[in-house]
């Protein structure tokens, strides 16, 4: 294109040249040089200015501008411009089907997804938010999304960070289905609403939770029975099976205590909510550390740290269950000789935090994630020895869910291990005597 480009302007050169050397040959002959010279020159500038207003017409109409006729500079510039339009418009209708498929895979996914903007105004959305949202096309495009999902807890969630999925919302449009939505952020303060039918997946999780509770049950009259006629068996009785009578009342009672620890989870889990009492903390924690130092046995050094005054809103049977749990877990896989300490201490953003901090062996980071769920465990032969069932980390977070506290873990290989219990300000309470005083 450059070649011809320069081709053409030494052609148009030469033109332009060649009708100026006949104007001057014409104007010497009829003794009129300067008046032939600007006839020329007025030729030439009309000749551009016809093609350029040409060029204008047709830019302006957003056209495709012809092909060219001829070679010269201004075919090449058309030939140029066209050719770019070509392009420009090639890419344009590649922009338009991917925009296209991608509407059409956002329409056929089986999740709601709805585009809104800076203000909470529906931009778009496919089908599947017409099922589980209830909203109608195209009457609801514009509309503030909070005026029409009317359902708790939506537009509290959806004006706040929306940082969390919002799990278990009941759908307006039939409230047996059940709703997780989540917000995801996008540029200029735009943001793209995902919504997932989980009624499914709550019905199997309810399932789950009922067979686990029902075995349990099941299985706990067996055991009572078994357990009870080990007891009767007295090993001096029959020496030869003193160590099997042993490992049958151990075992037997492991097998009771999974039983409990599963009757529990499934208790927690079916609840939504725990009684709110008054619990102070100094006489708690002291009892912590006397449970932990009946447990040592004398083998370890059990301290007690309170740098916050305040008590805390629960359930005092719960927590303290949890809270202990902890403890003997601390004291558990700590060596004789190492130290196990209780800290109750103040947040920077006004709440509180239980820390049961120990000297043990650690923890490698790669088991930290899932340390709270059931029957999981770092060591299996260790777990054993000490009598863990591998449930009370389990039962310690779904007691912390249910007072909105987190479990914070932090461990090292021989480093030793932090438990944290964190709490919100809202579930913090004054002493009482700073609570009576004016």
């Amino acid at each position: 294109m450059m070649r011809r480009l320069r081709r053409a302007w030494r052609a148009g050169a030469w033109r332009l040249a060649a009708l100026f050397a006949i104007a001057l040959a014409i104007g010497l002959a009829s003794h009129a040089p300067i008046a032939c010279l600007l006839a020329a020159s007025a030729l030439a500038l009309g000749y551009n200015l016809l093609r350029l207003a040409r060029f204008a017409r047709v830019l302006a109409t957003q056209r495709l501008v012809p092909a060219a006729n001829g070679s010269g500079v201004w075919g090449v510039i058309a030939d140029t411009i066209r050719e770019r339009q070509r392009l420009a418009l090639a890419g344009k209708r590649r922009m338009l089907r991917r925009l296209h498929d991608f509407r059409d895979a956002a329409a056929a996914l089986p999740d709601a997804v709805v585009a809104l903007d800076r203000e909470q105004r529906i931009e778009w959305f496919n089908a599947a938010a017409a099922n589980l949202l209830g909203l109608e096309y195209p009457r609801d495009l514009g509309a503030h999304l909070h005026d029409l999902v009317r359902v708790p807890r939506f537009a509290e969630w959806l004006h706040g960070e929306a940082g969390d999925p919002l799990a278990d919302l009941p759908s307006p449009v039939d409230a047996e289905r059940h709703l997780s939505l989540r917000l995801i952020r996008r540029a200029e303060d735009r943001s793209l609403l995902v919504v997932r039918d989980v009624s499914q997946l709550l019905r199997l999780e309810q399932v789950r939770r009922d067979f686990v509770a029902n075995v349990s049950h099941e299985l706990r009259t067996p055991l009572t029975v078994v357990h009870g006629y080990l007891d009767m068996i007295e090993p001096e009785q029959v020496p030869e099976y003193e160590s099997i009578l042993h490992e049958l009342r151990n075992q037997s009672r492991r097998m009771t205590q999974i039983v409990e620890d599963l009757l529990t989870l499934s208790r927690l889990e079916a609840r939504d909510d725990l009684p709110r009492e008054r619990i102070n903390m100094r006489p708690l924690l002291l009892a912590l550390s006397r449970e932990a130092a009946a447990l040592s046995q004398g083998q370890h050094t059990v301290l007690v740290e309170m740098d916050d005054g305040r008590d805390l809103l629960g359930s005092t049977k719960e927590l303290h269950s949890a809270f202990s749990n902890l403890v003997t877990n601390a004291v558990r896989y700590t060596p004789a000789g190492g130290r196990v300490t209780l800290r109750w201490q103040r947040e920077a953003d006004g709440g509180a935090r239980l820390a049961v901090a120990d000297t043990g062996h650690g923890i490698p980071a790669q088991h930290l994630p899932r340390l709270t769920e059931r029957f999981y465990r770092v060591s299996t032969s260790r777990s054993r020895e000490t009598g863990g069932t591998g449930l009370g980390l389990s039962i310690v977070k779904h007691v912390l869910q249910l007072h909105q506290a987190r479990l914070e873990i932090q461990s090292a290989p021989g480093a030793g291990s932090t438990f944290s219990c964190v709490f919100g300000h809202e579930r913090l309470l004054e002493p009482l005597a700073l609570a009576g005083a004016p």
